[in-house]
């Protein structure tokens, strides 16, 4: 397993965490089976946002003796209370949803308190005006709630929570579907959704990917707005690829399918390479590097979706960003503009002028 650190307190996160959206449709014991697999391969991080309210004492039991092998990702909002998922923004229904699923998990501590799905600025306003907000803030001042987390589709309503300085984690969907203006949760342009990646890392708040495959529909040439299918690998590192990802939430149904999700750990660089995905990229993004490293090897040794990085984050106001740029053992003065990363970039980045503008920027 590969694993990132949380910004926001040092936690070490595994690159792939499990989602339970659609586990909860097994019975007890594969459930319990599937995260106990997952577990033993190193996932530490667990998204209980599940369409169905059994994943509660089934993930109870599968921790059982091992609570601290994983870090659980709960949300304020989301009910499973009548024994299916419902969602609130009333603080009676939340803290009697919150009661009753920290009894079925068998925990008295929440690792990632989650502001459940809100998606409109009138969510937010009745979640503050109804006292939920407060409540999860009260949670996290007596240590119930370790963490504080935002689950939401829309980069103008993670902004105004981020606005707030309370964010520790943000859950959002991403994917080239999404990125690329395609699907129903494609909300924002291309660039405020890079805006928003590049903020949440600036200011050092993690991101949980959801909908890396957008339901398998990327896995699915038929299905795919592209034409074209994408593999596990290919979405899970665009995703990782993005700044601020700590780690991708893919939502199997069962081990199998969680086997094929942690496939992307053993796969080669040439498997992992999303490029193809350039041929489909929207005309706002042509000319912008997205990091993909496809233009690497570099002849003269620079890492150069790396530089990349570092100047984008330091353009928004990252003040480590430039820190981090010095000390690369090549940076942008070393190009030799030979032209390599021009020919080679899917995304018709100008790389050989990028360098000298980034030179420059660093003044190095």
């Amino acid at each position: 397993m590969e694993y990132r650190n949380l910004p926001h307190g040092g936690e070490t996160i595994s690159v792939i965490g499990m989602g339970t959206s659609v586990v909860g449709e097994q019975a007890e014991r594969d459930i319990i089976d599937t995260i106990s697999y997952a577990l033993n391969a190193g996932v530490n991080y667990i998204d209980l946002a599940g369409g169905h309210a059994s994943i509660f004492p089934a993930c109870g039991k599968a921790l059982e003796g091992r609570r601290k092998d994983a870090m659980l990702q709960v949300h304020f909002g989301a009910d499973y209370t009548t024994g299916a998922y419902g969602w609130s923004t009333r603080l009676e229904t939340v803290k009697r949803s919150i009661d009753w699923q920290l009894t079925h998990l068998k925990t008295d501590y929440i690792d990632f308190g989650f502001i459940h799905c809100l998606d409109e600025q009138s969510d937010l306003a009745a979640y503050e005006r109804n006292g939920v907000l407060r409540f999860v803030l009260d949670m996290k001042a007596q240590g119930v709630v370790r963490h504080i987390g935002l689950s939401t589709h829309a980069p103008e309503l993670a902004n105004l929570v981020l606005d707030m300085g309370i964010l520790d984690m943000l859950m959002f969907s991403i994917n080239p579907m999404y990125d690329c203006g395609q699907g129903a949760y494609a909300n924002g342009s291309n660039h405020e959704r890079q805006n928003l990646y590049r903020r949440c890392e600036t200011e050092g708040v993690g991101i949980s990917v959801m909908k890396p495959f957008n339901a398998g529909q990327l896995l699915d040439a038929k299905k795919s707005p592209f034409h074209q299918a994408l593999t596990t690998a290919q979405c899970i590192q665009y995703a990782l690829d993005r700044p601020g990802v700590l780690t991708v939430l893919g939502g199997p149904a069962n081990t199998a399918q969680l086997r094929e999700i942690l496939s992307y750990l053993d796969a080669t660089e040439a498997e992992r390479d999303y490029s193809v995905t350039g041929s489909f990229t929207p005309g706002e993004s042509v000319g912008r590097c997205v990091y993909c490293k496809h233009c690497h090897p570099c002849p003269a040794g620079l890492d150069i979706g790396l530089i990349n990085k570092y100047y984008d984050l330091a353009r928004q106001g990252d003040a480590l960003a430039k820190e981090h740029y010095l000390t690369l053992e090549k940076t942008a003065a070393d190009c030799i503009q030979c032209g390599h990363c021009n020919s080679r970039c899917p995304f018709q980045v100008a790389q050989q002028e990028r360098m000298a503008e980034i030179n420059n920027y660093f003044g190095t």
